[in-house]
């Protein structure tokens, strides 16, 4: 397996210590993040079940259990063949140990399946289901030396994608293209998931198309997200493809300016809101308040974007900046007519201010 077994076994120990603090009997995870914090593999398809006491149990497909033991700390591992199989193993557990108060993680992420969740609790009638996202995620938001060593790995490999981007990018060559030739430098070097972005327009978030190709005179923004032992370190730079105008390279100066000041105001202690509101000024004031979107960060660690995320999860705007958080800043692009207008890097929370790891 990657990493030590005491470092998940010692997850495990501390989710528990939650657990029984919130007077939660069990915990069944399916959102594939957690489960790899908690198992130390990612496994398509995870079902975890967490007692507050006790040894964790793990249900894969059948002919997997050998495979899956290699690569994790957990010796409980069950094997189904039929998906009837896996709920009547997961009612077998909740009522074996007479459990009352059961939780599950509340997300969108894959294989967190709303379905399932109903299913439970029609097969669970007298269990009262418990949304456990803030415990876990109150976890996974500090990161450990481990964990900060595979960013730092990731931030590397991040480097050498976005420098093939820059190579590859000129005029006709299509969005699907330059993220192919980025995914094949990533996967090269040994990222497994990675995920790569190519906005030539105005898009926010650009998965790549076929048919939208570099102008000339145009604007071109990378996204990378690389990940080594399943942590991910986030990236992005716009490139300026010949003289796409004045407003372009304001834009890309009134950004640069912002970025300083988020790098500044991003410190332990301070609120992501407070440091929000600095630069939402910042941008009216240099004649971009309409061209800027909320959200200036978000965390970073087993997915690409996780919590804090005020992008889309407004009530973590209010989170405190804490030692050892992994942030991706500046996170949001200036939206003009000429594309996204993007600059981001992920950054290392410590005492005395912020270290750069891509």
């Amino acid at each position: 397996m990657r990493g030590d077994e005491k470092i998940f076994r010692r997850r495990v120990e501390r989710f528990q210590e939650l657990m029984r603090e919130n007077d939660i009997d069990g915990a069944v995870i399916r959102t594939l993040s957690t489960f790899i914090y908690f198992t130390g593999t990612k496994w398509l398809r995870p079902s975890l079940l967490i007692p507050a006491e006790g040894e964790p149990t793990v249900f894969v497909i059948k002919g997997e259990a050998e495979e899956f033991r290699r690569r994790s700390w957990i010796e409980d591992v069950r094997e189904f063949q039929r998906v009837e199989d896996l709920m009547a193993g997961v009612v077998t557990w909740v009522n074996g140990n007479g459990f009352s108060r059961v939780g599950h993680e509340f997300s969108v992420e894959r294989d967190a399946y709303l379905l399932f969740l109903k299913l439970f609790q029609r097969l669970n009638p007298m269990v009262e289901v418990v949304d456990i996202l803030e415990l876990t995620m109150s976890l996974r938001m500090i990161k450990d030396p481990w964990e900060i060593e595979n960013i730092r790995k990731a931030g590397k490999i991040a480097q050498k994608g976005m420098k093939v981007a820059e190579e590859v990018i000129r005029p006709g060559v299509s969005e699907t293209e330059i993220a192919a030739e980025v995914y094949r430098e990533l996967m090269i070097n040994g990222s497994e998931e990675p995920k790569v972005y190519v906005s030539t327009t105005p898009r926010a978030h650009a998965e790549p198309f076929r048919d939208l190709k570099v102008k000339e005179n145009g604007v071109v923004t990378v996204v990378i997200g690389t990940d080594w032992n399943h942590y991910y370190a986030n990236t992005a730079r716009t490139f300026v493809v010949g003289e796409p105008g004045e407003r372009v390279r304001r834009a890309i100066e009134v950004k640069e300016k912002a970025l300083q000041i988020a790098l500044e105001e991003t410190r332990v202690g301070a609120t992501l809101n407070s440091v929000e509101k600095k630069l939402s000024d910042f941008f009216k004031e240099n004649g971009f308040g309409d061209a800027y979107l909320a959200g200036y960060t978000h965390g970073v660690g087993l997915l690409i974007e996780e919590l804090p995320m005020p992008t889309i999860v407004v009530p973590t705007r209010a989170t405190k900046v804490a030692e050892n958080m992994v942030l991706s800043i500046i996170h949001t692009p200036l939206m003009i007519p000429e594309g996204a207008i993007k600059h981001e890097d992920t950054y290392l929370v410590r005492k005395d201010g912020l270290e750069r790891l891509t």
